[in-house]
Formats: structure tokens, sequence, C-alpha cells
């Protein structure tokens, strides 16, 4: 069960789905309450986006002040998806797509590949793929027709220098963190970008809030006064 557990927390799938859920209801409180002028689901849809938003900044805040435990943190969430890699498709996938597009293996190192049950390099590993690395560690070749998948092959007994000349030795932990240093302004505006529209929600759902409680003492107003014999 804890395995289970553990696989979950990193499948991308999962991820995916339970972002997709939090969307739907969110923008079906949101567009329901608008088109039904319904308060109830309009304050729900304004509290939830503010609740969103404040948990971004705050993440953005933690994130920057406590950069060590934050890079703490992703390393756990690496190699908890390292020792998961062959357990689920899509996050192979993704674990691929990462050291191809970062030019990075494993976490600190491509060492900490032996973490993986079917990657270990103890003698006690009966695994073919025993002391390997996957193939998306090693150095791409422009003229290669066909990929091959077992270029990796013994490349954990190999020392840094011989193993250079194979595949790729750093870590995706310092490649991810020197591309965040780099990318700053474009992480910035990709935040502002996010929280914008955010804000025009919170702010357009309070606007019609009000407008529809006007509306309701209008009518209240109106019906106390039918009665009047001066109205």
């Amino acid at each position: 069960a804890e395995a289970a557990m553990a696989c979950l927390a990193v499948d991308p799938a999962i991820l995916l789905v339970v972002v997709g859920v939090l969307t739907f209801l969110i923008t079906f409180c949101g567009c329901v309450g608008s088109l039904r002028e319904n308060i109830c689901l309009l304050q729900t849809f304004s509290v939830c986006l503010t609740v969103v938003f404040l948990l971004q900044l705050v993440a953005g805040v933690l994130g920057f002040v406590f950069s060590d435990k934050a890079r703490g943190k992703v390393s756990e969430i690496i190699n908890g998806a390292i020792v998961h890699y062959r357990d689920d498709l899509d996050l192979q996938n993704l674990i691929d797509f990462g050291q191809k597009e970062f030019s990075c293996c494993g976490g600190v190192s491509y060492k900490d590949w032996s973490q993986n049950m079917y990657f270990n390099c103890t003698a006690a590993n009966p695994s073919r793929e025993r002391c390997s690395v996957p193939f998306s560690c090693c150095l791409r070749d422009a003229n290669e027709a066909v990929i091959n998948t077992m270029c990796g092959q013994g490349m954990q007994a190999r020392s840094y220098l011989e193993a250079s000349a194979f595949i790729y030795t750093n870590g995706c932990i310092d490649k991810l963190v020197n591309w965040i240093h780099s990318n700053l302004f474009l992480l910035g505006g990709i935040a502002l970008g996010l929280a914008v529209p955010q804000l025009v929600g919170i702010l357009l759902a309070q606007i019609l809030i009000n407008q529809v409680r006007d509306q309701i003492k209008l009518q209240l107003y109106n019906q106390q006064h039918q009665t009047d014999p001066w109205y």
C-alpha cells in the first residue's frame, strides 16, 4: 500500500486528473452562478479563486525564501520518481523527456539510478539492466537513425570521466536550478499571466454579486410599496 501511494504521488496522470477536476468545479460554479445570478455559486467561485491565488503567492514566496528546503523537496520528488521509473509509463516518459531536454541524468548524478530496483548496482541484482542508466541519459548522435535503448548499459560502474564520453553525468537538480535562474523573467511573466485572469475573475464576480444584491433589494422595496395607495 505504501508503494502504491508513493507511486500515485509522482504519477503525472493523477496530478492532471486532480487539477482538471478542481478546475472544472471552480469554473462550473462561476459559469452557472453568472448565468443563473446565484449569489452562493458566485461567492464559492470568488472564494476558490482567492484561495488558489493566495496559495500560489505563498508557494512562490516560501520557495524563494526557503530555497534550500525547496531544493530538498524537489530532490525528494525526483528520487521518488527514479524509484518508480518502471512502474508507470507516463512517469517514465516524463523523466525521459526531462533528461533529454535538460541534458542531465538522475537527481544529483547519474549514479542516483542505483536507487531503482532494475538499475541497482549491487551484485545481488539479477536484472539485465544492473548498473545501467536509461537511454535518455545518453549523448545524442545526430546521425543515429535508430535509438540505441541499451546505450546506458553498465555506465554506473564507470567513473565520471569514463561515463561522460557516453552519457550526461550531471544531475537534473542543478540543471533545473540553473534553468530557473536564467529564466526568471520568463517565469515571472508566466506567473503574472496566471495571476491577472484570477484577479479579474475575482473582481468581476464581486461586481456581479453586488449587482444581484442591488436587484434583490430593489425588488423587495417595490414589493413593500405596492400596497401603498400613493405608490
